[in-house]
């Protein structure tokens, strides 16, 4: 017993000999307990720890196993491990080699956080209609973290690299451990009551399911959802959740994307309003484009062209009305013209010169003792048109087309 203890041993040495017997005495055990810190390798190999209340194991499992598992493990899944114990040399730790894996149930973590949140969502804690759009252009930005995080730096990275004019305000919390949701509700309160801030990022870098556990805690999400300040919820990684993510007015992927989401890119912002002053330019020139077409439309010309094509049916009927009235009046005056004609020429051929014309002759009677007419003149006594009524011995003055003479009768025939 002396010597043995007096012995020097190697560190592989060491090891070598606790690895023969961990793996001699535990062939093959099958180990329950919780999924936390799953990290499956590019490689296909994966990378977990299994925890129960007092302890925890570490795990590896093979990617030539893993093809033949029916569901994806996750941090929090309740599991039935089958293998052997193994020493990992270079680091000194003993592990379960993963042969086979089923699920055992949810785990306790899990299955807390879901209960917790199915209770705060039915208080309406969740609801998408209480969650308010992130301000475009914030001045200020809050970030309640870990001021030695990589999570704040990240922060700070993006933001330079966007928008450097933005002011960065951070509020130090613990983001892991039994202080963290009191510091991360402390920061949030603060925040609000001396309007620190436009905007506010909550949030930590990856971590397993406990290490993300402040950010489920009820008072954390309580205080999140109660924020007159927009929130962004920003825990761990893509695949990473916390309740916060419910609560607030905008859920992250990550840290930087966070970043991104406050703040507006000043490349971006070029060339919005580049493009915008270009939509304006077009817009304006349209614009005055119309209002010169409008205008051109009261030039005296245009206006003369309006008002004569206004005019022109008008004057058109007006000018239509005339050419029928002078139509309708040559008409009747043809018409009149005619008619006087025919009167004229049936005066003219009744009248006595007309008569006398055509060889024909008045003969009147004239008085007892009167000479020749004076002049010639027709008319002096009646016409004579029957020969009885004469006697021998009287006068006669007969009137023909071209002057007269005075007969006297010798001879009455009947």
């Amino acid at each position: 017993m002396y010597d043995e203890e007096r012995r020097v041993y190697g560190v592989s040495e060491l090891t070598a000999l606790v690895r023969e017997l961990l793996e001699g005495g535990f062939p093959a055990v099958t180990v329950e307990g919780e999924i936390t810190n799953c990290r499956p390798a590019s490689s296909g190999h994966l990378y977990f720890s299994l925890k129960d209340r007092q302890s925890m194991l570490q795990a590896v499992m093979f990617r030539y196993r893993t093809r033949g598992l029916g569901f994806e493990p996750t941090d929090g899944m309740l599991v039935r491990a089958r293998g052997a114990i193994t020493v990992y040399a270079a680091r000194g730790q003993y592990q379960l080699l993963c042969e086979g894996l089923e699920r055992a149930g949810e785990g306790d973590l899990l299955a807390m956080l879901e209960a917790r949140k199915r209770r705060l969502a039915a208080e309406g804690l969740f609801d998408e209609a209480r969650k308010r759009p992130l301000p475009r252009f914030p001045e200020r930005v809050c970030v309640v973290t870990s001021p030695t995080g990589a999570a704040v730096r990240d922060i700070i990275n993006v933001l330079a690299r966007r928008n450097a004019g933005l002011e960065l305000r951070i509020l130090p919390a613990a983001v892991q451990g039994e202080a963290a949701p009191a510091e991360i509700v402390a920061q949030i309160e603060r925040a609000n009551r001396f309007a620190l801030g436009d905007v506010i990022i909550v949030g930590r870098g990856g971590g397993s399911l406990e290490d993300l556990l402040a950010f489920s805690d009820e008072a954390v999400v309580r205080a999140v959802a109660a924020s007159r300040i927009p929130v962004v919820s920003a825990v761990g990684h893509e695949i990473d959740w916390a309740l916060t993510d419910f609560a607030a007015d905008l859920r992250a992927p990550t840290p930087s994307a966070a970043a991104e989401l406050v703040s507006e890119s000043r490349e971006a912002l070029k060339r919005e309003v580049a493009q915008l002053s270009g939509e304006l330019g077009t817009a304006i020139r349209s614009r005055l484009d119309r209002a010169r077409f409008l205008l051109s439309r009261f030039e005296p010309q245009a206006v003369e062209g309006r008002f004569m094509r206004l005019l022109h049916p008008a004057i058109r009927r007006v000018d239509e009305a005339r050419d029928a009235l002078v139509e309708g009046m040559r008409g009747r005056t043809g018409e009149a013209r005619h008619r006087i004609a025919l009167a004229l020429g049936t005066l003219e051929a009744s009248s006595p010169e007309a008569v006398l014309a055509r060889g024909f002759a008045v003969v009147r009677r004239l008085p007892a003792g009167a000479g020749a007419p004076a002049g010639g003149r027709l008319g002096a006594g009646e016409a004579l048109r029957d020969a009885a009524g004469l006697a021998p011995g009287e006068l006669l003055d007969i009137r023909f087309s071209q002057g007269g003479a005075t007969a006297r009768v010798e001879e009455v025939k009947a």
